[in-house]
């Protein structure tokens, strides 16, 4: 018998001050039975940060062939695609073809060595942006995960603050291809 996803609920609340973006969300978020905590809210931040009535988790971990999160327009063409983890060169470089734009956002202590042996590779990825969390931060994160969630998070000058009423965890986003 297959193990079934784990359902989690969060209400959000973002004011983005960077993007002039402020607004209520509630999601569903579906957790696969090999995820962590730590990659689930690597993915509503993913989400806080990139936030629009367009974008939406997909079937993610249950579909190979889609992200974790894409914003697509009125005609259903890709805006945004958005994986969370360390895919391969070959992963990033269809993404590319097919969105307008790519993030990456990486959250391990072995991130590092994932993007040294994927740099080289990106030169031709003018769309792809690399944003590596750092992992104290990830694993703060990870300590905010609740099947029921309440989240404030707030964006200024590039950091992110996510606080859900006891505990503010600081991310400081590192850009290791492409840019804000």
């Amino acid at each position: 018998m297959a193990l079934k996803a784990t359902i989690y609920k969060a209400d959000l609340q973002i004011a983005d001050m960077d993007r002039n973006y402020y607004q209520d969300h509630t999601l569903t978020i579906a957790r696969h039975p090999s995820e962590t905590d730590e990659r689930v809210m690597i993915r509503v931040l993913a989400f806080a940060l990139h936030a629009s009535e367009a974008l939406a988790f997909t079937k993610g971990l249950f579909d190979t062939d889609e992200p974790d999160l894409w914003e697509k327009d009125l005609t259903g063409a890709l805006k945004t695609w958005i994986e969370v983890g360390q895919p391969d060169d070959k992963r990033i470089m269809k993404a590319s073809a097919r969105a307008e734009r790519v993030f990456v956002y990486s959250y391990s202590a072995a991130s590092q060595v994932w993007f040294k042996g994927l740099a080289g590779k990106l030169a031709r990825a003018h769309n792809v942006t690399i944003v590596n969390v750092p992992a104290e931060a990830s694993q703060a994160l990870a300590a905010l995960a609740k099947r029921g969630m309440q989240l404030q998070v707030t964006v200024q000058d590039g950091q992110a603050w996510i606080t859900d009423g006891a505990d503010t965890v600081l991310i400081e986003r590192e850009f290791w291809h492409g840019g804000p």
